[in-house]
C-alpha cells in the first residue's frame, strides 16, 4: 500500500528551518510513502468568501485543495510566531476547510510539528493548529507531537538531517502518520 503525505511549511523564510525538517522528512519517508512539500503557500490570497467561487478559486488555492484532496494524510511544520502559528498556515487551513462541510482537509489524518526558537519549540503554535484543522475538518492526531526548541542555536550549524535525535524523532512522526493514513484508507 503506498501513502501519499501532504507537507505544508508555515515558514516562507529562506533557509527556515520548519522547511529543513520538512525536507527532512522527504529523505526519511519509508519505503510506499511520499511526501511532497506543498509549493506556493506566499500565493494564495487571504480567504475571502467572495472570491471563493467555483469556477473562479484563484489558482493558488485551488491547487492546494487538489493537492489536499489527492493525499491521504497532512503533515503541518510551524514556527510560532507571537505565540501562534504563521498566518500563511492559518490561511492555507481556511482555504482548505471550504466549502463548508466538504473541504479537502476532510476527514484526513493530520499531524502539527516543528521547531521554533524559543525553549518550546512552538508548542502553542503547535496546538493552535490543531485546533483550527480540527475545527476545519482535519482528523487530528493527537499523541504526535514534536516540538523543537532552540531552533536558531541548534539548527545553526547542524542541517536537521544531521541531527540524530531529530531524524529519529522525525522516523517515529512519520511512522504513527503513515498508520493512521492506512487506516484512515482501510
Amino acid at each position: 500500500m503506498s501513502v501519499r503525505i501532504l507537507a505544508l511549511v508555515g515558514s516562507l523564510r529562506a533557509g527556515s528551518h520548519n522547511r529543513q525538517l520538512a525536507e527532512t522528512a522527504v529523505k526519511l519517508a519509508p519505503e510506499g510513502v511520499e511526501i511532497q512539500i506543498h509549493e506556493g503557500l506566499a500565493d494564495i490570497p487571504f480567504y475571502n468568501e467572495d472570491i471563493d467561487v467555483e469556477g473562479s478559486v484563484p489558482e493558488a488555492a485551488a491547487r492546494l485543495r487538489a493537492a489536499t484532496a489527492a493525499a491521504d494524510a497532512l503533515l503541518l511544520f510551524s514556527p510560532e510566531y507571537n505565540g501562534t502559528m504563521p498566518g500563511v498556515l492559518k490561511n492555507a487551513i481556511d482555504w482548505l476547510s471550504r466549502p463548508y462541510g466538504v473541504g479537502a482537509i476532510g476527514g484526513k489524518p493530520v499531524a502539527v510539528v516543528g521547531t521554533a526558537f524559543g525553549q518550546y519549540g512552538g508548542v502553542w503554535a503547535h496546538d493552535d493548529a490543531r485546533k483550527s484543522v480540527g475545527i476545519a475538518g482535519g482528523t487530528v492526531v493527537e499523541d504526535i507531537k514534536l516540538a523543537i526548541p532552540g531552533s536558531v542555536t541548534r539548527f545553526a550549524e547542524v542541517h536537521p538531517e544531521n541531527d540524530a535525535e531529530v531524524t529519529g524523532q522525525l522516523n517515529d512522526v512519520l511512522a504513527r502518520l503513515v498508520k493512521e493514513a492506512g487506516a484512515a484508507k482501510a
